[in-house]
């Protein structure tokens, strides 16, 4: 019961997590007419979350190798007992919510982005630390994060047609206090090790050199390596989930409701992390990433033909084969390094692993047009599977 309670809980962290992501592609047309910006200046959305990103995966892992899992996330040193990550985060949808000066709009995606960077960890770190099944619950948590990124863009689009737009911001906060108080209530401040023997699971401590984890994270490079990988795939991942909708508007005639192949995207995504399961297993997890990044390379269609239903058809597809990759990293991860370094690991990947390929597709769209989204996204999708080449695929 205790190991379900946990499960839910880290899936509900998730969904906040993609609805955070999936929230923004159906409004950038609408912060660009209420703030009066091109491509380039809304992309620095994803470039100041991305900081926000890096700096919260070095807090991390200073925190958990300080405080343990629970403590990081909830600690009572840490915020008065409440989750140092979506307190964080209750600020950033603060101010967001009253439609700030576009400077402070931004300056909350630094502070949401280093919240969520601190609880992705935690909660990704966790999952690959369990011993039982940990493969299908990271499928099952990161579908969760799908979840999120699909509900996420059918609101957003209804608040984006509004003169109060904003306040999707407001659902948002509702989201992130629920978590706050989820996460007080489960963890109660335990660390990593408590939290696991609550369930029934034996840990086996701390490695040694407990004071010199960062040290030790960057000086592997399976580390870096890994980090680099998801750099590509996350960049992809945004890039599709938050300009895809400015490019069906802009370059394939659609109207205001474009913003729902953007939750076509993320379904996919959210369906894919299930579906395909039992495929990745017969396949092998590593060499399935292979298989799924082809697909993914398929989608040449939405560049090369000129219609806005099939390109909303390969969006699925493409979140659909894409879905399954970030788990099968995260499960590599809990695999190849140390035990007592998978969480700051992990945290450090996902942190290095933040959006900055969006901002680069926002000044090549400023700059040259938003018809050049695809042969960036489709560059980057063959890039991705050179890196994964590379990843080592035996403990070190």
């Amino acid at each position: 019961m205790h190991a379900r309670i946990q499960l839910v809980t880290l899936c509900w962290t998730l969904f906040l997590a993609g609805w955070n992501d999936g929230s923004l592609g159906p409004l950038i047309p609408k912060i660009q007419e209420v703030y009066h910006v091109h491509y380039m200046i809304i992309s620095l959305l994803f470039v100041f979350g991305s900081i926000g990103c890096l700096g919260g995966a070095l807090v991390n892992v200073l925190l958990t190798q300080r405080y343990g899992f629970g403590k990081t996330s909830l600690g009572h040193r840490i915020l008065l007992k409440f989750d140092s990550g979506s307190s964080l985060q209750i600020v950033a949808y603060t101010l967001q919510t009253v439609g700030p000066p576009f400077p402070v709009f931004v300056l909350a995606s630094v502070i949401n982005g280093v919240g969520l960077a601190i609880q992705d960890a935690q909660a990704n770190g966790y999952v690959a630390s369990l011993s039982e099944d940990s493969e299908a619950k990271m499928g099952y948590v990161q579908a969760a994060y799908g979840a999120g990124a699909l509900v996420a863009p059918l609101v957003s689009t209804q608040f984006a047609q509004l003169r109060h737009w904003s306040f999707h911001y407001l659902v948002s906060l509702g989201i992130t206090a629920l978590n706050t108080i989820f996460l007080a209530l489960v963890s109660r401040a335990r660390n990593q090790d408590d939290c696991l023997a609550q369930i029934g699971q034996e840990t086996g401590g701390k490695g040694p050199s407990e004071e010199s984890h960062f040290r030790q994270i960057i000086s592997i490079k399976a580390v870096h390596f890994l980090a680099l990988f998801l750099f590509v795939y996350v960049g992809v991942e945004v890039t599709i989930g938050g300009w895809i909708v400015s490019y069906m508007r802009g370059v394939r005639g659609g109207g205001p409701s474009a913003g729902y192949i953007s939750a076509g995207f993320f379904g996919g995504l959210t369906l894919g992390r299930i579906v395909l399961l039992p495929i990745n297993k017969k396949v092998g997890e590593r060499r399935v990433i292979y298989l799924y990044g082809l697909i993914a390379i398929a989608q040449l269609v939405i560049w090369l033909v000129p219609s806005l239903v099939g390109g909303a058809i390969s969006v699925f597809i493409v979140g659909l084969v894409m879905g399954p990759l970030y788990p099968i990293a995260m499960n590599h991860a809990g695999r190849v390094f140390p035990p007592w370094l998978v969480t700051g690991s992990i945290g450090w990947i996902a942190g290095i692993a933040t959006a900055i390929i969006p901002f680069v597709t926002g000044a090549i769209a400023s700059k040259t047009g938003i018809e050049n989204l695809e042969p960036v996204v489709v560059a980057m999708l063959a890039m991705m599977l050179v890196l994964w080449k590379v990843v080592p695929g035996r403990q070190i």
